[in-house]
């Protein structure tokens, strides 16, 4: 058998198998139960596309955690939403003291007046208040820089929505790569016993030496093994699938591939780029957490000005401290009054903290224009990849066409004893590797368009 025919079968079925040994299936019992085409486990379940994307997305753990992230950074940012509300605060206590001798003071012609009594049971309730009116805009920029946080936990989660849905494409089109290589392997197998019948015939009345015979069924053998590996190829395939899309291991599985609309001619590289740096969630959130930094080193500035806040209380004690004479009853206070704090002297706190909050937004620019340096050699490759993949399958066509033609020529000069048989093999052979360079270069298509979109933000 000729030797290129082992690395093109590898390379047409062993992607399935590189891709999924990165990524290890782990579906839940609960999610497998509730995957499940219906209660007969026997009938197929169609997806297209659509369909396994969607269900990827609805089954991932990376957009679940996301999600988390997201409501937790939404949670912060509502915090301090608040932050300028008043605060209602209610206090409760009881305290026992030792006895003490009772003061009192007597006048003429009077009873004795207890001035201090002996009360060794002290009781109170206090309801507080504070409001902070003026915080010289630290309030508001952390506010702010909360909300941002929120925006790029949000812009992440796109993030890791195209990382699933590329995913699943991958995922989708592999399998699909896999099962029309078994197609095309069997096929090929199925030419080859028919031409080992063929040659058996030949042979039985003397038209051909029995080696050729053999030549033939070493072919038919290696077919076999070719056939095996593309089937194991194949099953890698579809429980990569299945991890993706949560799909129960007893559910059979049919695709339904469906043709994508390629622009053509694609647009130029600069409006892609521009349109990438537009729409990349990535870039988003980069720019998002710039803003935050921003904002909290306003807050971080504001540590140097005053603060005024309105503050208030009541009491109901017993007994009540403010109120002279001292009694073993109860009796309610109030209080109100405007605090002004003013930090004149840190010692270098404030001024670290905006150091460290400049430092942080210089790091994250950086990492803004490393992105868009990657970004623009990334879209122009993903549209370079796109167009040598709609040439290669153009190549491939032709290719096939050829090899189909040449294979047909070749079976009937045989048959009319005009060539031999290791001619009709060198056809088959040639005529395997077109198809599966069709197969190779029809997918590819599709995968390098799932990237563009990808690089695009699509």
């Amino acid at each position: 058998m000729n030797a290129k025919v082992f690395p093109l079968i590898r390379v047409a079925c062993g992607a399935a198998a590189t891709m999924c040994v990165l990524f290890q299936p782990a579906p839940t019992a609960a999610a497998q139960g509730t995957t499940a085409a219906g209660p007969d486990a026997t009938t197929p379940l169609r997806l297209t596309v659509a369909d396994v994307v969607q269900r990827a997305l609805d089954n991932s753990f990376r957009v679940g955690e996301g999600l988390a992230r997201e409501a937790a950074a939404q949670a912060s940012a509502d915090g301090r939403a608040v932050a300028a509300m008043p605060t209602v605060s209610l206090l409760g206590g009881y305290t026992r003291t030792n006895h003490v001798d009772e003061f009192a003071i007597a006048a003429p012609g009077v009873p004795p007046r207890v001035i201090y009594p002996d009360v060794p049971d002290n009781w109170r309730a206090r309801l507080d208040v504070l409001w902070p009116v003026y915080t010289s805009g630290r309030v508001g920029a952390l506010t702010r820089a909360a909300s941002a946080d929120a925006g790029a936990a949000g812009r992440d989660v796109s993030t890791l929505r195209a990382d699933v849905r590329l995913d699943a494409t991958r995922a989708f089109w592999t399998l699909a790569m896999a099962t029309e290589t078994v197609n095309v392997v069997d096929q090929s197998l199925k030419r080859v016993e028919s031409h080992l019948h063929d040659v058996q015939n030949m042979r039985d009345v003397g038209l051909l030496a029995p080696n050729d015979v053999l030549s033939v069924e070493a072919r038919r053998s290696r077919e076999r093994m070719l056939l095996i590996e593309a089937q194991n190829a194949r099953d890698v395939a579809d429980a990569d699938l299945r991890r993706v899309t949560g799909v129960a291991f007893g559910v059979p599985i049919e695709l339904a591939p469906e043709a994508d609309a390629i622009p053509d001619p694609l647009p130029g590289a600069p409006d892609l780029v521009d349109e990438a740096r537009a729409k990349r969630p990535e870039r988003q959130a980069l720019e998002l957490r710039i803003h935050a930094m921003g904002d909290r080193g306003d807050a971080a500035a504001a540590g140097r000005k005053p603060t005024v806040a309105v503050v208030g209380g009541a009491d109901y004690a017993r007994p009540n401290v403010r109120i002279f004479p001292r009694a073993a009853t109860w009796n309610p206070s109030f209080d109100v009054g405007v605090n002004v704090a003013w930090n004149v002297w840190d010692g270098g706190r404030v001024r670290a903290e905006m150091a460290e909050v400049a430092a942080n937004r210089r790091a994250v620019e950086q990492r803004l224009a490393e992105f868009d340096r990657v970004l623009e050699v990334e879209v122009r490759q993903r549209r370079l990849d796109l167009e040598a993949a709609r040439a290669a399958v153009e190549a491939a066509t032709d290719g096939l066409t050829s090899a189909t033609e040449a294979h047909r020529v070749v079976t009937n000069r045989f048959k009319a004893g005009l060539v031999s048989n290791t001619e009709v093999l060198d056809a088959q052979v040639a005529l395997m590797e077109a198809h599966l360079d069709r197969t190779r270069a029809t997918t590819g298509v599709r995968l390098a368009l799932a990237r563009l979109e990808r690089a695009l933000g699509r």
